[in-house]
């Protein structure tokens, strides 16, 4: 029989943990596959993995990873993916906002219409704050522009792929990781299944705006270099600027050579506003360094506690 791999990085997730996993057990009694759970716990301070173990005890079939530290979601997903034996790997979130249901149809599309994946993706942010669904869309409107990626506007890492897509995924090595970037990126043939948005089984998300904003930076400096053709653009800009200023002292100087200058509130602007162009590009620059750095000293993705 085949087997589907199950991905479900955690953190903090105690109230959750059992939920999922009872309604995970009523989707396999649908499913012509045998299954394997792996929950990858991102160092949780709370009582989430002697949950899991519990699950373990009593049922082959789940098995976990514990990190010595919190590491993060990317993290965890690599963990998962690395471990996956299955014929099918599926990845989805622990708090239900995944519909297990929509798992028998998702294996159905990969079977019997030949996709390499299926993902998912909201069809509306019912019950999430407008200023945060507004980011959203502009998160994905800009990265779509700035890149080579197509992502879909209200994609969730919730998806199942095929054994050799894994393994793609797995072949690149970077260390920052952004993976709604990378599954976009080694191609293969999706399939976006929408659903209605769902709002948590319980508890509380750790994911906060700063966060996301976090996220969605190292999904640009990733995939694009964008922003430093936008670094060579200001600083092109600047230069014309200041020939021109030049040019219109000159030119005054000799026109009116007696007139009065420029008053020192003009000249504090202009100081305070090219040293900002110069802080921002600065800013940028640093910030693709700073990947180059943090690979360079290629310490591990994470570090394994235990696993069983």
């Amino acid at each position: 029989m085949k087997k589907l791999s199950v991905v479900v990085p955690v953190y903090n997730e105690e109230e959750t943990v059992n939920i999922f996993y009872n309604e995970f057990q009523k989707v396999t009694e649908k499913i012509n596959y045998e299954t394997e759970l792996w929950f990858i716990d991102d160092g949780s301070k709370d009582n989430t993995l002697e949950e899991i173990r519990r699950l373990n005890n009593k049922d082959n079939t789940v098995h976990y990873v514990s990190f010595s530290r919190n590491f993060g979601k990317e993290a965890g997903l690599l963990a998962g993916l690395e471990r996956a034996k299955g014929d099918l790997v599926a990845v989805m979130d622990v708090d239900l906002q995944d519909p297990p249901e929509l798992l028998p149809k998702m294996i159905r599309l990969v079977e019997e219409d030949g996709y390499d994946a299926v993902a998912t993706r909201r069809k509306d942010r019912e019950g999430e704050s407008k200023i945060r669904s507004f980011f959203a869309r502009m998160f994905y409107r800009l990265i779509n522009k700035m890149t080579n990626l197509n992502l879909v506007d209200g994609a969730r890492d919730f998806r199942v792929m095929t054994r050799q897509m894994v393994k793609s995924i797995l072949k690149m090595p970077e260390r920052q990781r952004f993976s709604k970037g990378l599954f976009n990126w080694v191609g293969f043939n999706t399939y976006y299944l929408s659903f209605e948005n769902r709002e948590r089984v319980a508890g509380s998300t750790s994911w906060s705006f700063g966060g996301l904003l976090k996220y969605a930076i190292e999904g640009f400096v990733d995939f694009s270099t964008t922003p430093l053709t936008f670094v060579t653009g200001l600083g092109a800009t600047s230069f014309g600027l200041s020939i021109l200023g030049a040019i219109i002292v000159l030119v005054r100087a000799i026109v009116a050579p007696h007139a009065s200058a420029f008053g020192w509130s003009s000249m504090a602007v202009i100081i305070l506003f090219f040293s900002g162009l110069q802080l921002l590009s600065l800013g940028i620059v640093g910030r693709y360094i700073a990947e180059i750095y943090l690979e360079v000293k290629s310490r591990p993705v994470y570090l394994v506690k235990e696993e069983k």
